[in-house]
């Protein structure tokens, strides 16, 4: 096929999605006509209608009233199947038996003391266990994980600079505002100079913080040696998800993160893994264990903590045994009681070895499902399984770092979304996101996810 003759296709394809999907989102206005009547009650007292950006859609997102196992059920009665899993924080499932039976236990026996307890002493020897870890300590979120793992690289280096991966997403602390999605407006435009001159992501955030904070492309080691051989006297920390999560799926090359590793300890900068994603679902000791390297810090929440507001951040002790030795790290909420006997019954009941036995299952069944589709109608995707992670990027290779991201077809995926929400399949809201399996999907619903994106797949291409 010539390269005029794919470009026709591609704008086919293209126009045909646009199609799709402004009819698609008319029948889903027709469908949710309570979740629009509670946006607009909500914007009355919440910006946006919503408690967090992230939750935001347009015209309006969908409100949901309740979820059980795999489903859950929207206001307007409406039942779907569940892959968005809370932006992957339910690994474990909606209303789990044995997580809502410990979060009961502690409703009736104290939700907070601010006094550390023995459940918690126990989810920190278990979170130990698994990414072995020497000390962990508790935060509320993902983003106070990877804000608390930065100030102890800080304090314990004496150095202030950090170092990122263009277009990736640690929280939206201050320190890394920066060089995230959705533009290349927001990142270094000067990848292999590591330049400070970007914008940070929100108003609000002095722009003279971009001097802190430096950016380097994901997969290109060289980019990092070079940056390291010219700034390793400044930087504290170089903090990655080990596989990219922010941006659809992007895995790491074949010795990249060893290379990583080598280069952190020669040029003596923290490495920092947030595993605020992948940690406990992709694999059960996260990448640390899918890809054998340990790194100096790692981040954690989500599916940590069963479906609870809970993180941790924890690694070597020589690092971590400086808390508390002039490096502050604190919190009301850190550790009580309720999600420490969620995140305990969830790692050590629920996600067991036999959970990611049937993850690698289900997910195989559901990625190949996918490919399939994708091949019979020739539209630019491809697909990615990882655990009870996975997602269709619309473009026909792989991704390797946050530009190749600026190459996929939004349009397509926006059609797809709103295909699949009408047709009782729910997924996050962006193309930057994916799919999370639980442990209470079966087969029933993975076929059903298959049926109906190969229909989709069909009626784009067609």
């Amino acid at each position: 096929m010539t390269q005029t003759n794919t470009q026709a296709d591609t704008q086919r394809i293209t126009a045909r999605a646009k199609e799709m999907f402004a009819a698609e989102m008319a029948v889903l206005g027709e469908n949710t006509p309570k979740s629009r009547a509670l946006f607009e009650r909500a914007k009355a007292t919440m910006p946006m209608g919503v408690a967090s950006s992230f939750q935001a859609a347009d015209p309006y997102p969908i409100y949901l009233s309740h979820g059980h196992g795999a489903e859950v059920t929207d206001v307007d009665g409406r039942t779907y199947f569940d892959f968005h899993n809370g932006f992957g924080a339910m690994a474990v499932g909606h209303a789990h038996p044995l997580v809502a039976a410990a979060i009961e236990h502690a409703a009736k026996t104290g939700t907070h003391f601010a006094v550390t307890t023995e459940t918690t002493v126990a989810l920190a020897e278990e979170i130990c266990r698994r990414f072995h870890l020497e000390r962990v300590r508790f935060t509320n979120s993902g983003t106070e994980a990877t804000m608390d793992a930065i100030r102890v690289a800080r304090g314990v280096t004496g150095k202030d600079v950090i170092c990122k991966i263009e277009g990736s997403y640690h929280g939206h602390h201050d320190a890394v505002m920066f060089s995230v999605t959705p533009g290349l407006d927001l990142v270094a435009t000067n990848a292999e100079d590591a330049r400070t001159d970007h914008l940070p992501a929100s108003k609000g955030i002095p722009t003279g913080m971009a001097q802190w904070t430096l950016a380097v492309p994901f997969n290109d080691l060289g980019a990092v040696e070079r940056l390291f051989e010219k700034r390793s006297k400044d930087l504290a920390c170089f903090i990655i998800e080990p596989v990219m999560m922010n941006i659809g799926i992007v895995l790491p090359q074949p010795g990249y993160l060893e290379g990583l590793r080598q280069l952190c300890t020669r040029y003596g900068v923290v490495l920092i893994f947030d595993e605020v994603k992948c940690g406990a679902t992709i694999a059960a000791g996260g990448a640390i264990e899918r890809f054998g390297v340990q790194p100096d810090l790692a981040c954690f929440a989500k599916s940590m903590a069963g479906g609870t507001p809970g993180g941790a951040f924890g690694g070597k002790a020589e690092l971590m045994d400086h808390i508390g030795d002039g490096i502050a790290q604190q919190g009301t909420f850190n550790g009580n009681p309720l999600v420490s006997a969620a995140g305990l019954a969830a790692l050590t009941e629920v996600l067991t070895p036999d959970a990611y036995e049937h993850f690698k299952r289900i997910g195989t069944r559901l990625a190949e499902g996918c490919r399939q589709a994708i091949a019979a109608s020739s539209i630019p995707a491809h697909v990615i399984d990882l655990g009870c992670k996975g997602c269709v990027s619309y473009r026909p290779e792989p991704l390797v770092d946050y530009r190749s991201f600026l190459e996929t077809n939004a349009d397509l995926f926006d059609a797809s979304w709103a295909w699949m929400v009408n047709r009782g399949i729910f997924l996050t809201p962006g193309n930057e996101e994916q799919w999370t399996l639980s442990v209470q999907h079966d087969d029933s619903h993975i076929d059903r996810f298959v049926e109906v994106f190969s229909e989709f797949c069909v009626t784009i291409g067609g």
